[in-house]
């Protein structure tokens, strides 16, 4: 069990002030930024204690925002996405300002409607180091990117394999008009045309390569089916 520090006791709960919401250990929160034109900052309660004058105070553990960590942010962080940092810091409650939910990213590509206060997390990121957990990502498209959930994908029916519009020389719109979408190497030019708008989390074919994300470098992994015991890697300067 966690110990307390003299003249400090844990305490259940914290109402924020103004409103009527209640936080507790394990929610996530919005915290007000050290400067007023930023975004707020989001952490998740680890602890919550006051004393003797009743002054309260939050342990938290931070997420990070892409452009917050080492790399910046890439095209396929999506607008929501977050890190969930191994820094930890004690806070005073007063600098609450909201709640929020961080979802795993699974959760937030089956959400129907995204609302304000809805995020994800689909990386665990050490500031001390500039890593991140998992260093692998599947990938997609031609363009060998990780699904960002803000941009819209189109299914190959014969192969499975997912691709960006752009990346076979579609729009958007001209995507979503489509019902059937067969990739340059299972079809013809006219077959390209043609579009699967079922959501990416339905049905997805398993990617045959991997993205792995760290500190200078980017290697990319390609598995060659059947034996995917054996891979061959290629080491590429990073961003």
């Amino acid at each position: 069990m966690a110990k307390t520090r003299p003249g400090k006791r844990d305490v259940d709960s914290y109402t924020i002030r103004g409103t009527n919401k209640v936080v507790k250990a394990g929610d996530c929160v919005l915290m007000r930024p050290s400067e007023s034109d930023s975004a707020p900052y989001v952490a998740r309660v680890e602890k919550i204690e006051a004393d003797n004058r009743n002054n309260v105070r939050v342990r938290v553990r931070w997420y990070y925002r892409p452009e917050e960590a080492v790399g910046g942010r890439r095209q396929f962080h999506g607008a929501k996405e977050l890190f969930l940092s191994d820094h930890y810091d004690i806070q005073s409650a007063h600098t609450i300002e909201g709640k929020c939910t961080v979802h795993s990213f699974k959760n937030y590509t089956k959400l129907e409607n995204v609302g304000p206060d809805d995020y994800y997390c689909r990386f665990e990121y050490k500031p001390a180091s500039g890593a991140f957990l998992p260093d692998r990502v599947a990938v997609y498209c031609k363009c060998e990117m990780p699904y960002n959930p803000d941009d819209l994908m189109i299914q190959c029916d014969e192969c499975k394999d997912w691709y960006h519009p752009a990346c076979v020389n579609l729009t958007i719109e001209q995507a979503k008009q489509l019902d059937h979408f067969l990739c340059s190497e299972h079809g013809s030019d006219e077959d390209v045309k043609k579009s699967h708008k079922t959501p990416l989390t339905n049905g997805k074919g398993e990617p045959f390569q991997v993205l792995v994300i760290s500190h200078q470098i980017e290697v990319n992994v390609h598995l060659h089916p059947p034996d995917i015991l054996r891979f061959l890697i290629s080491v590429e300067s990073g961003p």
